[in-house]
C-alpha cells in the first residue's frame, strides 16, 4: 500500500491556521468546511473574551450605509434612526437583505436563534442610513450625502462608527472616486472610525475597491476566500481585493471569515448566508464597539494603532493579509 506523506485533522479554522503557522506542512486541502455560523465566527475572533468582561458596545452607535434594514427580532428596539435616501420612507425597510445582513454581524441579539447568529456588539445602537436600492445600486451623490448627515448628527445619535460594505471601481482621475474618499477623510478627521470592505474583485493588486483604497480609514478583506472554503458561493476563489492601492498603501489592513456568514434575514428568512468582503467589515466594525465599550476616550487613531498592535499574523503576503487577523480578546 503506497504511503501519503500528510495528516488528517478534523479542527476548526482558527486551530487550522495556527498548526498551518507553527509547523513546516507545505499547504492544506480543506475536505469539509463548516458554514461560518455567527456562533463558529466568535469563536474564531475570540468575542467571548469581550462578553465575559461585560462589553456588549452598548451606548456606541453604528451607522451603516446599506441596503436599508428590516425590523427583525434580534435588533430588539436598537435601531435608533432610519434615514432613506432612495425612496424618502420614514419607517425601516430592506428590499434586498445585504444591509440587514450586515446590521446582523454587527449587533444581532441572537434572540430568534437562542444566541446562536448573536453579532459581535449585540447592545450597540443602529444608525440605518439606505442608500442602495433593491438591486444594490445607488450613486455617490447618495453616499456623501449620508456620511455628511452622520457628521452632523453624530453626537445627537452617538455615532462612533460607520460601517461601509460597498465599493466601487472608479477611476483614478474620476471626480466621484474624489469625492468619496473626501467624504470618508471628512468622517474620519471628525472623530468617526471609518470602516470599508476591500472588495471582492481579488487577487489581482490594486484591487481593493472604493473607498476602501482610502489610506487613513481601516479597510477589511477575507482570509478563508480559497476555493475549497467558498464552495455554493457564486464568488471566485480568492475573491478578496487585495494591494496595495495605486497609492502605495498596504490594504486591507485586516483580515476576517467572510466566506458563507449566516446572519439575519428579511421576511420570510429569519437568517441567511452571504459570502464577501461585504461580511468581513462588520465584523470589524462590532470589534471596535466592544474596544469603545472599554476605551470610550479612544480616537480613530487610538483604534487603528490598537488594531496595528495586536492582529494575529497569519503568515499571508502583506498584500493579502495586512496586519493579520483580528483577535477581540487581544484587542482589549
Amino acid at each position: 500500500m503506497a504511503e501519503i506523506n500528510g495528516y488528517f485533522m478534523i479542527c476548526g479554522g482558527r486551530i487550522r491556521i495556527e498548526f498551518f503557522r507553527k509547523t513546516k506542512i507545505s499547504g492544506t486541502h480543506i475536505l469539509i468546511e463548516k458554514e461560518n455560523h455567527m456562533d463558529r465566527v466568535r469563536k474564531i475572533i475570540n468575542v467571548g473574551q469581550a462578553h465575559e468582561k461585560g462589553y456588549f458596545g452598548e451606548e456606541i452607535g453604528v451607522a451603516i450605509l446599506d441596503t436599508g434594514i428590516y425590523p427583525h427580532s434580534d435588533f430588539e428596539h436598537r435601531i435608533v434612526c432610519f434615514q432613506d435616501y432612495v425612496r424618502g420612507r420614514m419607517s425601516p425597510y430592506d428590499d434586498n437583505g445585504h444591509g440587514t445582513h450586515i446590521a446582523g454581524i454587527i449587533g444581532g441579539s441572537g434572540g430568534a436563534s437562542r444566541g446562536k447568529y448573536m453579532g459581535i456588539a449585540p447592545r450597540c445602537h443602529l444608525i440605518i442610513m439606505k442608500i442602495l436600492d433593491y438591486k444594490g445600486n445607488g450613486n455617490t451623490e447618495q453616499v456623501v450625502e449620508a456620511i455628511d448627515w452622520l457628521v452632523q448628527q453624530r453626537n445627537v445619535y452617538r455615532i462612533r462608527i460607520v460601517n461601509i460594505s460597498i465599493g466601487m471601481v472608479l477611476h483614478a482621475k474620476s471626480r466621484e472616486r474624489a469625492r468619496l474618499l473626501q467624504a470618508v477623510e471628512y468622517a474620519w478627521d471628525n472623530d468617526l472610525v471609518v470602516v470599508a470592505a476591500a472588495g471582492n474583485n481579488g487577487p489581482g493588486e490594486n484591487s481593493i475597491t472604493v473607498p476602501g483604497i482610502c489610506r487613513k480609514i481601516i479597510t477589511a478583506g477575507c482570509y478563508d476566500d480559497t476555493r475549497e472554503q467558498i464552495g455554493r458561493s457564486m464568488l471566485k476563489p480568492d475573491y478578496s481585493g487585495q494591494g496595495p492601492t495605486d497609492h502605495c498603501v498596504v490594504k486591507p489592513e485586516l483580515v476576517l471569515p467572510g466566506t458563507n456568514v449566516t446572519s439575519c434575514g428579511v421576511y420570510p428568512s429569519l437568517y441567511t448566508q452571504k459570502s464577501g468582503t461585504s461580511m468581513a467589515a462588520p465584523m470589524v466594525s462590532g470589534s471596535i464597539a466592544l474596544l469603545l465599550s472599554k476605551y470610550p476616550h479612544f480616537l480613530p487613531a487610538d483604534v487603528k494603532l490598537r488594531f496595528y498592535q495586536r492582529t494575529v499574523d497569519l503568515g499571508l503576503p502583506l498584500s493579502k493579509q495586512g496586519w493579520g487577523m483580528v483577535d477581540i480578546g487581544r484587542l482589549l
